[in-house]
């Protein structure tokens, strides 16, 4: 499902939500493109496989952003931890199942939208806009 959060203060318009990875991964490109250095890079990475097929990949490093979903008046942030990688992706990011976990988010693939508890009302984030019901 492909949502458009705000990580940082970018609004980043292809992440995948992916319910089937254990990672949440944000691409070096990305991470250039919002203005965010490498210095502040994490190195306490560990190797994993499946994102390149047949091959191992090796994070440059780990590093703690907020992400935001929903609406200036019903919203919700919670900082989740991205392996950045140093090759190219189709996505700006993949946010896997500790980003469900961190939002307490449930997707529905059939509607292709994705609820979370918010403070004010539950949040639905679609695949094309978000707002809140």
């Amino acid at each position: 499902m492909i949502v458009v959060p705000i990580i940082t203060e970018t609004r980043l318009t292809k992440v995948l939500m992916d319910g089937g990875s254990g990672l949440n991964i944000l691409y070096a490109e990305t991470l250039a493109l919002m203005g965010i250095s490498k210095s502040r890079l994490k190195n306490d990475t560990a190797p994993f496989h499946v994102v390149v097929p047949g091959h191992r990949a090796h994070p440059l490093g780990q590093i703690n952003l907020p992400v935001c979903f929903g609406t200036p008046d019903n919203f919700r942030r919670e900082v989740l931890t991205f392996d950045v990688v140093g090759f190219l992706g189709t996505y700006h990011a993949i946010m896997g199942r500790p980003s469900y976990a961190k939002f307490v988010a449930v997707p529905n693939y059939t509607y292709l939208k994705l609820k979370m508890p918010g403070p004010k009302c539950t949040i639905t984030v679609s695949t094309t806009s978000q707002h809140a019901e």
